[in-house]
């Protein structure tokens, strides 16, 4: 039977930097086994308990993956609407596909530009600072839907 676990974190760099955190926010829910929080993260997860507080070193391959130098490509400018206002470190997707990856721009020249299309994580080590706080069966709506229907399971989308 799967299950939903909520858990507060904290996330940092390998130099203490927070990246993201749910401190003094909602918890994050998630239904087991359904890719929706990265794997190494879940497979620690997965053996914690309500209450249990730990520190989880993920690598970068158990998290968002290496880096892809395949994906760091340059484009035409003309590729972009000419009256776009391109700036270095705006994102965005190809296409409205929800799955399709975000690029984000690098550097701007003349005639081209550099975008990005990995995750900003790609090939970063995350440390996570986390504690459990719910864990209860996944309901079979839940399953059906491959997602956690809040904390208690009345959430809908």
């Amino acid at each position: 039977m799967k299950r939903v676990i909520g858990f507060h974190y904290t996330l940092t760099d390998k130099t203490g930097t927070t990246l993201d955190s749910s401190i003094g926010d909602e918890p994050l829910y998630f239904l087991e086994g359904t890719q929706q929080i990265i794997p190494g993260l879940e497979s620690v997860i997965a053996l914690m308990n309500v209450g249990d507080k730990r520190k989880i070193e993920v690598k970068s391959t158990d998290a968002y993956g290496d880096i892809n130098p395949e994906l760091v490509v340059k484009v035409k400018r003309t590729q972009f609407p000419p009256d776009a206002d391109l700036q270095v470190g705006d994102q965005f997707q190809v296409n409205n596909d929800h799955n399709s990856p975000v690029f984000t721009i690098m550097a701007i020249e003349t005639d081209e530009v550099t975008v990005d299309g990995n995750h900003p994580m790609a090939g970063k080590d995350l440390f996570f600072d986390v504690e459990i706080i719910g864990m209860r069966p996944a309901t079979q709506e839940e399953m059906s839907h491959g997602h956690a229907h809040g904390a208690h399971g009345h959430g809908h989308h």
